[in-house]
């Protein structure tokens, strides 16, 4: 079922079909509300040109960083910075305080943010009735 703002829902499943259909701008687009994410905490950022966020914390969640677009230098409250590129990732833990800024001059930055806390829940893939295998390109089955 699709919806003219660039979601389609499923029994089980929800897809927004870019970025712009989680939302227009700059700031926060609510990624959990759109897709109805229930198990842990995430949002798209878009941050205009040379645009700092000032620092943050948390008191429970550790957070996951991916850059879709552009780069981002990230401060951490030890004062190292590292600088993470499209398609770069960081972990932060709930207690390090962190700090973002855009590094271009002309060009927005967007990055995903996923947070949550409690733990990693293993493997816990199960193959539907009939499937023998997971499919990996270049192995057929």
């Amino acid at each position: 079922m699709s919806d003219s703002n660039g979601v389609s829902e499923g029994d089980g499943w929800t897809v927004a079909l870019d970025a712009e259909a989680l939302g227009d701008g700059y700031g926060f687009r609510k990624v959990r509300q759109v897709l109805g994410v229930t198990e842990f905490g995430v949002n798209l950022i878009t941050i205009p040109p040379g645009f700092d966020t000032g620092g943050h914390l948390h008191e429970r969640q550790q957070e996951l960083y991916f850059v879709h677009r552009g780069g981002i230098e990230m401060e951490f409250g030890d004062g190292a910075k590292q600088e993470i590129r499209e398609g770069g990732a960081a972990r932060v833990d709930a207690s390090t305080v962190r700090k973002i800024r855009n590094l271009s001059d002309t060009e927005d930055a967007q990055y995903l943010v996923i947070g949550g806390e409690g733990g990693y829940v293993g493997r816990d893939g199960l193959l539907p009735e009939g499937e023998e295998s997971i499919r990996r390109p270049g192995n057929p089955g």
